[in-house]
């Protein structure tokens, strides 16, 4: 099988269809659109990735679906090419998300979370790995994690660079998953096969290809990332990204 770079990614898959009903704050409004130190969420996701070197990214929208998109249609990066796909069945896991897009998916694409917030330099890491062909990759953190902080990630086991179980319920794992991939279009029959046998979520996707020998880790090193599921986790990314000044 030929080892390729992922130079060649040039278009993304971002989920934002969810309604974050952990996110509680008073309102029903999709947590993406509320803002990170001033910033709504999933532009800040958009901002990252157009600054990593995508061109192009597919929206998944489904909760509060003409809301979000009109945000990323007013405001969206300059220079970033974006569609939209509809996830009709948004109040299923975001694996059902990922086959929303796949008609619209080139053969390799990049794959993130709306909600998660992270360093451009992580993706651009990935977007140069050398991998082969029907590979994925993920990029994971394996720095010790507080508990709390664990015992709400997604975790990982490698055997080497290949991934060879993920889940949140994972007793034995030495990364977390950062949410951030560079994938090829097999993911889209892995989360179909998933499906089919009820799981819905977007790390069933990823199980099926990591029992098949065709998911990959890249670490991030000290770089910083942050998932954001409820409020507390919005002030403490806050908290971190305010301590470190912006980039120019």
């Amino acid at each position: 099988m030929a080892s390729v770079s992922s130079d060649s990614v040039r278009s993304a898959i971002v989920l934002a269809a969810g309604n974050g009903d952990r996110f509680v704050n008073g309102t029903r409004d999709s947590k993406l659109l509320h803002p990170l130190l001033g910033t709504p969420l999933l532009l800040r996701t958009l901002d990252s990735v157009a600054e990593a070197g995508i061109a192009s990214a597919i929206v998944v929208i489904g909760y509060q679906a003409d809301r979000v998109r009109a945000l990323v249609e007013r405001a969206a990066p300059r220079g970033l090419r974006i569609s939209f796909a509809y996830n009709p069945e948004w109040r299923l896991e975001n694996g059902v998300s990922v086959l929303a897009a796949r008609r619209f998916a080139p053969s390799r694409f990049a794959l993130l979370m709306g909600d998660h917030v992270f360093e451009p330099q992580v993706l651009q890491r990935l977007l140069h790995a050398r991998i082969d062909d029907d590979d994925s990759l993920l990029a994971v953190d394996a720095r010790p994690a507080a508990p709390d902080v664990a015992a709400e990630a997604t975790k990982v086991r490698r055997d080497g660079s290949r991934i060879v179980a993920i889940g949140k319920d994972l007793a034995d794992y030495d990364a977390l998953d950062t949410g951030l991939f560079v994938c090829s279009e097999t993911l889209f029959d892995a989360l179909t096969f998933a499906r089919a046998a009820g799981d819905t979520t977007l790390s069933g996707g990823i199980r099926q290809l990591a029992a098949i020998g065709l998911m990959r880790a890249l670490e991030i090193g000290d770089a910083t990332w942050c998932d954001i599921d409820t409020v507390s986790d919005l002030e403490a990314a806050e908290s971190a990204l305010g301590a470190t000044p912006e980039p120019a």
